[in-house]
C-alpha cells in the first residue's frame, strides 16, 4: 500500500503568528506608511516651490523688461475735463444781516460767488477758500479760515451764485485754530468786513462797514 503524501491530497497547514509577531509587522506597516506620506509631501512642496520660484521669476522678468512701463494714474482733473475758473469770471458780494452788532453778539454775512464767464468750470466754495476778512482800521481782527476746512468743489455755469452765511462771533481770531468759544470779544468801534477768494486773491467784494457797539 502507497503512503499519502501531503501533495496528494493531504491539508495544507497554516502558520499561525504569535502575539508578538503580530504586533511587530504591524509597527513595520506603520512606519512604511510614514514613510510613505512624507516623501509624499516632500515631494508636493518641492513641485510647489519651484513652480513659486519660476512664476516670481516671470513677473520680474517681465517688469524690468524694456518697453514695457506700468501706466501711471491719471490725474481726475483731467479725467473730468472740467477746468478751474479764472479770476476775470466769478464776482463776490457780501451783505451783513445788519449794520451793527452788539459787544459779545453775532452778525451773519450772506457771502455769495457769482460765475458770469460761458461755459462750466469748477471753483472752491469752501470757507478755506470763500474768506470773510474782518478789519479795524490796519489791524487784522478776524478771519474765517484761521480753522483747516474740507475742498467744496462747485461746478458753475453762466449766471450760478452760490451763497453761503458766515457768522461772526464778534471775537478776534489768531493765526492757529483755536474753539470759537475761547477766542476773545472785540471792544465797541467801527469796521470793515471783506470777502475773499484765497487762491484769487485779486477777486475781492466791495468793503462793508458796520460797528460793534
Amino acid at each position: 500500500m502507497a503512503t499519502k503524501t501531503p501533495a496528494q491530497g493531504g491539508k495544507k497547514r497554516t502558520r499561525t503568528l504569535s502575539k508578538r509577531q503580530r504586533r511587530i509587522y504591524r509597527r513595520r506597516r506603520i512606519v512604511v506608511g510614514v514613510a510613505l506620506l512624507t516623501a509624499l509631501a516632500l515631494t508636493v512642496f518641492c513641485v510647489y516651490s519651484l513652480v513659486r520660484g519660476a512664476v516670481a521669476v516671470g513677473v520680474r522678468a517681465v517688469q524690468g523688461a524694456p518697453g514695457v512701463e506700468r501706466e501711471a494714474m491719471p490725474d481726475p482733473a483731467q479725467v473730468t475735463g472740467v477746468r478751474e475758473c479764472l479770476a476775470g469770471e466769478v464776482t463776490l458780494q457780501l451783505v451783513p444781516s445788519a449794520a451793527s452788532v452788539g459787544v459779545g453778539g453775532s452778525l451773519d454775512f450772506s457771502a455769495s460767488i457769482t460765475y458770469t464767464g460761458s461755459g462750466s468750470c469748477l471753483v472752491n466754495g469752501s470757507n478755506g477758500n470763500r474768506v470773510l476778512t474782518i478789519t479795524s482800521g490796519g489791524d487784522e481782527v478776524w478771519r474765517s479760515d484761521s480753522c483747516p476746512v474740507d475742498d467744496r468743489m462747485l461746478l458753475m455755469a453762466k449766471g450760478d451764485v452760490d451763497t453761503q452765511t458766515i457768522t461772526w462771533n464778534a471775537n478776534r481770531s489768531g493765526s492757529e485754530c483755536v474753539e470759537d468759544a475761547s477766542l476773545p470779544k472785540v471792544d465797541a468801534g467801527t469796521y470793515v468786513a471783506q470777502l475773499s477768494l484765497a487762491d484769487e486773491p485779486d477777486v475781492v467784494s466791495d468793503p462793508v462797514t458796520f460797528t460793534v457797539q
